[in-house]
């Protein structure tokens, strides 16, 4: 007898539909084809040993489970479930029409446990695209897959719940959730730009950066704040969205992060890896492809601490992700894109002792001493990275001042209002929402400057030695000024405030 059930593979952060054919014929071997890897090779021996702790038989015949499309790498063990109620289907040991309405993926322990899987949000998503009526996953992804509106979502704990549910023809295992009440019930930040003593220049800079979604380096010696200050950025971005909630979601479920009593990533993620981590970490790949940290930091923050001492090559290959906001992995069999949508916030020692231009602090480095250590970042890194922030050393005075500092939420709330003038001004343009991805044309369209803007530009490059790629970044970061600032035209003091904000330009490194 011939059955079909349907689960899925995994493809970037999409899913692909799978279907599970399993004939029951004649003979008594057990053929399992369609490119799956070990893990599902393996599954024969858990699954004689599932139906018969179940109390049903493994059928002592002749059985073939193709995995189609066949040209598919299909790999793990999500496959357990569809195949077990396949081969009790084929072999009539359970009777149910409904198995062309489900998708189902979970690991199976010996003992019929359904365990969780990596990918339920984007299987859902799937599953509704393809006009399925539900998705049968895990008790542990229910929360997960029941952000998808539209589809039936099913969780279970056990197999014999699932063979009770089509069998029996009920709604037992159905969870139903509102993904805005999510949205909102989870979004909240556990650091505040209050806790920062002093430094009301850096916070500036950062209120720019996160109106803007500008890339930003803090340069300064150590425990100047440059950690503490990062980790509060992201409590001044505006609020995600409930389509970018689900699409960081879709991304952490794929690489497994995604906690089993979260069901959507409501706040802005903060990621911030060690200087030892490799290409793959960063970017993205291994012989399975697997999303890295600029794709885990989608729609937040990308922080690397010490930035000099990150490799060469691993910040080499963050260079056209960041332009291109997508980062292409290539296989010999698959190619997959993942988004890499972020904001770059930098960190680093002025030179390898910390404390060059220190105020108090002598550096014992000499001059050639530092330039070769800020020159391991290169010029066209530096290129994608808008402000250049000077960080000093709060005096005592301000550590020991008992006042707080001013609270992110109207810090945050100034930001979005920035949000919505730039949203208003890029209505019409597809591939661009904040003004840091303006593009030469853009920049002619919407930031115009006046005769006294231009002769102040000039003077400052001519005067500070600054890079001609500083251009483009000054002006918008200027433009962004003046949204902070509601001026629909970018104002001498806005141009100023952007011309400070160039100071390691590359021109000036080590000088």
């Amino acid at each position: 007898m011939l059955v079909k059930t349907y689960g899925t593979a995994i493809h970037g952060i999409d899913a692909i539909i799978i279907t599970i054919e399993v004939n029951v014929s004649q003979g008594n071997k057990f053929y399992l084809i369609g490119l799956p890897d070990n893990a599902i090779k393996e599954s024969h021996h858990r699954l004689v040993s599932v139906i018969n702790n179940l109390g049903f038989k493994f059928p002592r015949r002749k059985i073939v489970i193709n995995m189609a499309p066949a040209d598919i790498k299909k790999e793990g063990s999500a496959y357990d479930l569809p195949i077990a109620i396949a081969i009790l289907s084929a072999s009539e040991q359970i009777t149910s029409d409904r198995l062309n309405d489900f998708v189902m993926m979970g690991e199976l322990s010996l003992d019929g446990t359904i365990k969780p899987v990596k990918g339920a949000l984007p299987m859902a998503i799937k599953a509704k695209e393809n006009n399925f009526k539900g998705i049968i996953v895990p008790h542990e992804n229910v929360m997960e897959a029941a952000m998808v509106e539209g589809i039936d979502v099913y969780g279970f704990k056990h197999i014999n719940d699932v063979v009770a549910m089509l069998d029996n023809n009920t709604e037992d295992g159905l969870v139903k959730v509102n993904p805005n009440d999510q949205l909102t019930k989870l979004s909240t930040y556990a650091f505040d730009f209050m806790d920062v003593k002093g430094q009301e220049n850096i916070k500036r800079a950062l209120e720019i950066a996160a109106a803007g979604g500008h890339n930003a380096i803090m340069i300064g010696p150590p425990g100047s704040g440059k950690t503490m200050l990062a980790k509060r950025l992201p409590s001044i971005l505006p609020p995600m969205s409930l389509e970018e909630a689900l699409e960081t979601t879709k991304i952490h479920s794929v690489a497994g992060l995604l906690q089993s009593d979260s069901a959507l990533v409501s706040t802005r993620p903060y990621r911030s890896p060690h200087h030892t981590i490799s290409d793959a970490g960063l970017v993205g790949g291994g012989t399975f492809p697997q999303p890295g940290e600029i794709s885990l930091a989608q729609n937040g923050v990308l922080f690397l601490d010490e930035l000099p001492e990150f490799k060469r090559s691993v910040l080499e290959v963050m260079r056209q992700p960041m332009e291109d906001r997508i980062v292409t992995i290539s296989r010999a069999r698959v190619t997959v894109d993942y988004p890499a949508s972020f904001m770059l916030i930098a960190a680093m020692n002025p030179c390898p002792c910390g404390y060059y231009n220190h105020p108090d602090k002598e550096c014992v480095c000499s001059p050639g001493i530092v330039k070769n250590y800020l020159n391991k970042i290169s010029g066209p890194l530096m290129d994608r990275i808008d402000l250049h922030v000077e960080v000093t050393p709060v005096p005592f005075s301000e550590l020991t001042d008992a006042k707080s500092g001013e609270k992110s939420e109207p810090v945050r709330q100034r930001v979005i209002m920035a949000r919505k003038i730039q949203d208003a001004r890029f209505l019409d343009q597809k591939n661009i929402h904040n003004n840091s991805q303006m593009g030469s044309r853009d920049i002619s369209n919407f930031c115009k400057l006046d005769e006294q803007g231009q002769n102040l530009l000039k003077r400052a490059m001519e005067k500070l030695s600054l890079s001609a790629r500083a251009y483009d970044r000054i002006i918008k970061v200027a433009r962004t000024i003046a949204d902070l600032d509601n001026s629909e035209i970018i104002q001498t003091e806005h141009l100023a405030e952007a011309i400070q904000y160039r100071s390691l330009d590359r021109d000036n490194w080590g000088s």
